[in-house]
């Protein structure tokens, strides 16, 4: 790559060496020619053939940058890295499973020119969710429990697309997890954010790596941590005098 990219689009990885080589392709027909790109996969230590997958994919992708943590972190942490080492000054990200469709990076790429600059994240929002019927149910219930308490106006946190300003994100408290909480993070930090209506699709290689009780035992004790947060900040303008 011979320009700066303008767009870093981050995906963290974990046992998913069926998954990446799709995922890559259908992020480079979505961007290339549009926007000057960069992809980082973040391999989260993967027990499979991941890691390999992505190496032999970089001589076909120039755009591809493949970061490997040592030891296995989590998924917030995975992102954290990508964003870290992330070149452009917006990233956008997407799961590593392949249910986010590459397709709606250009939507939120859009919403971005037509917001006005106080708002730094667009989220995706799954309209239409191809999951089973129980993680359907579980996730209404968590999203409306959490918009109860954190009050982030935001219908879907759950959802892995996303486009973010990077120093923002950066300027978060990091947290494991907190990829979940980012509307009310970025709100509680003086930001804005919006919804954006995206595709979801079922996964079609692999098999997910959580469960609606992990989720839920996980998910209360860093709602509370969120609502806490929250509540302890505060904000101000700054001015040089």
């Amino acid at each position: 790559m011979t320009n700066a990219p303008q767009l870093s689009v981050v995906v963290p990885v974990f046992n998913e060496q069926d998954n990446v080589g799709p995922l890559l392709r259908e992020v480079v027909a979505a961007l290339r020619g549009r926007v000057e790109f960069e992809a980082v996969f973040v391999d989260d230590d993967s027990k499979d053939g991941t890691l390999a997958a992505l190496q032999a994919l970089k001589a076909e992708v120039p755009e591809l940058r493949v970061l490997h943590h040592v030891h296995q972190s989590g998924q917030s942490t995975a992102i954290r890295s990508g964003v870290k080492a992330a070149r452009a000054p917006w990233v956008a990200t997407l799961d590593g499973d392949g249910q986010n469709d590459p397709a709606d990076i250009p939507k939120l790429l859009e919403a971005r020119t037509a917001a006005e600059p106080k708002i730094k994240l667009f989220a995706g929002w799954r309209v239409n969710r191809q999951d089973s019927g129980s993680k359907r149910w579980a996730s209404k219930w968590a999203n409306a429990i959490r918009s109860r308490m954190l009050r982030d106006d935001t219908p879907d946190t759950g959802c892995g697309i996303k486009l973010f300003e990077r120093d923002a994100f950066l300027d978060l408290p990091y947290f494991n997890h907190m990829h979940r909480y980012l509307p009310a993070l970025m709100q509680r930090a003086g930001w804005r954010t919006v919804s954006v209506p995206v595709n979801h699709r079922a996964r079609s290689a692999g098999v997910s790596k959580y469960n609606n009780l992990n989720r839920a035992l996980v998910g209360i004790r860093d709602l509370m941590g969120v609502a806490w947060l929250i509540t302890r900040s505060k904000r101000t303008g700054v001015e040089e005098r």
